[in-house]
């Protein structure tokens, strides 16, 4: 794994200091809140109680997401984000027990959402102040967790250069012992003494799957010790998809081929392709009837080409385009891609194609919640069966939605695939694209075609 998980719970000291900060921050921000809705007049009653209930909302949310855990080696925006999206967890709760409670009229909606927005402020500002101050005192040497490494010579090799590169994170190497093969009691013993001898404060095991056995046994020979133990499997040859450890049925999981959008992601990710998908057909509906007209008056057959294409779980469904060709009949299974100078593409046609206009009615689909904004672009169905054979993964791009537009498309992966290392590119973008997966990575991909994507000299 790029990035080690614990498989034994881990003890967050700061969890308090954590706690009270978000106290902190909720008081202070209701305060400001109040002094810029109402002025400096005395605080009624049913304001300390709104203040009160949020405040419990914040924490109870905080404590149900894990979000007070151990979070040592978690990146500052990623605290930011899960930050946010517990804020909003919680003002949905204080929303709903308003609407309850029959209290909409007592209380002032600009000073609760006021409220929400400074209390954030000011927990997302501690938050990255104290992850930038402790990884500067980290960085410097202090406040480090020595860390003891088994396994073999190249694993330890890889995770040595991940420690020395994430610095911040606040781990340094105590002792090593390289294992290469199952250990008797003797070589057991004798990797306890070193540990204990080197007083690190974790253990890391960094043994490929097929030493499961070895995995079991430095763990029943540090059964006695205090240390943290964390097992780092070696997987740089399985392709792996939003890999993490979870726990499913009471059992621990090491998932490595799992969508990100699921759970409340996959609800944010409807959201943001109904707002942002509803407001840009009704933007773009004057020119798509005049891109309907032009293709009506210059050739005749239908204005929209219909095609099956695999969808999300590899359902099929039902993609729309303005039609940029020639009618035309294809033999049965058999999609030819469209080449430079392809004489079955219409004059209006090369112009729509060059400039991604033709994808326009594919807000229909998104709308319909076949398609989503951002995503993997769907793939004709004959392209499917041809390449999941000779490109690894391929078919789990299709973990997700199909998008309009997506990582590869603005990295100029966009047009004809006509060599198999194209496709090996495209797909290995989708698939970092899934992995991961953000609002903010969404909008980043929307903002990079609107000033990029549409033109490119490798669609005709």
């Amino acid at each position: 794994m790029s990035d080690s998980q614990s498989i034994l719970p881990v003890s967050n000291p700061g969890r308090p200091l954590a706690v009270l900060t978000d106290c902190i921050a909720v008081l202070l921000g209701c305060g400001i809140a109040y002094v810029a809705r109402f002025g400096w007049v005395p605080v009624h009653d049913r304001f300390v109680l709104a203040t009160a209930v949020l405040l419990l909302c914040v924490l109870l949310v905080n404590f149900s997401t894990e979000s007070y855990s151990y979070w040592r080696n978690t990146g500052r925006w990623r605290l930011v984000l899960r930050l946010l999206h517990n804020w909003l967890l919680a003002a949905l709760m204080i929303a709903t027990l308003i609407y309850f409670a029959d209290a909409a009229k007592k209380y002032s909606r600009l000073w609760l959402g006021m409220s929400l927005v400074f209390s954030f402020v000011i927990a997302a500002g501690a938050r990255l102040a104290a992850s930038f101050v402790l990884a500067q005192i980290r960085t410097a040497g202090r406040n480090r967790r020595g860390v003891y490494l088994v396994g073999p010579p190249a694993s330890l090799l890889k995770v040595a250069r991940k420690m020395r590169k994430n610095r911040g994170e606040g781990f340094s190497i105590g002792g090593v012992t390289r294992v290469s093969e199952s250990p008797d009691d003797s070589v057991l013993q004798e990797i306890v003494n070193k540990i204990r001898a080197s007083d690190s404060q974790e253990v890391w095991i960094c043994l490929p799957l097929d030493m499961g056995v070895t995995v079991k046994q430095l763990m029943y020979a540090l059964r006695n010790e205090t240390v943290e133990i964390r097992y780092l499997p070696e997987l740089s040859d399985i392709p792996l998809l939003n890999h993490r450890v979870s726990s499913v049925a009471g059992l621990y999981s090491i998932d490595l081929s799992i969508t990100p959008m699921s759970g409340s992601a996959r609800v944010v990710k409807r959201l943001e392709d109904l707002l942002v998908g509803g407001v840009l057909s009704i933007l773009i509906a004057p020119l798509c009837l005049v891109i309907a007209i032009a293709i009506k008056v210059t050739s005749p057959g239908p204005v929209l080409f219909k095609q099956h294409r695999t969808g999300i779980n590899g359902r099929k469904f039902k993609v729309y385009k303005f039609r940029s060709m020639k009618v035309h009949a294809e033999k049965a299974g058999q999609v030819t891609q469209a080449k430079k100078g392809d004489s079955r593409i219409t004059p209006i046609g090369a112009f729509l194609r060059r400039t991604s206009l033709d994808e326009l009615p594919q807000f229909y689909n998104v709308l319909q919640g076949r398609m989503s904004i951002v995503g993997p672009r769907p793939h004709a169905l004959a392209h499917n069966e041809q390449y999941k054979e000779l490109v690894e993964s391929y078919m789990r791009r299709h973990k997700v939605k199909p998008g309009i537009t997506g990582w590869a498309q603005v990295n100029g992966l966009r047009g004809e695939t006509d060599t198999l290392d194209k496709m090996r590119k495209r797909v290995e973008h989708d698939l970092w694209y899934i992995d991961n997966w953000s609002v903010w990575l969404d909008l980043r991909i929307i903002f990079l075609t609107i000033f990029k994507g549409f033109i490119n000299k490798n669609a005709y």
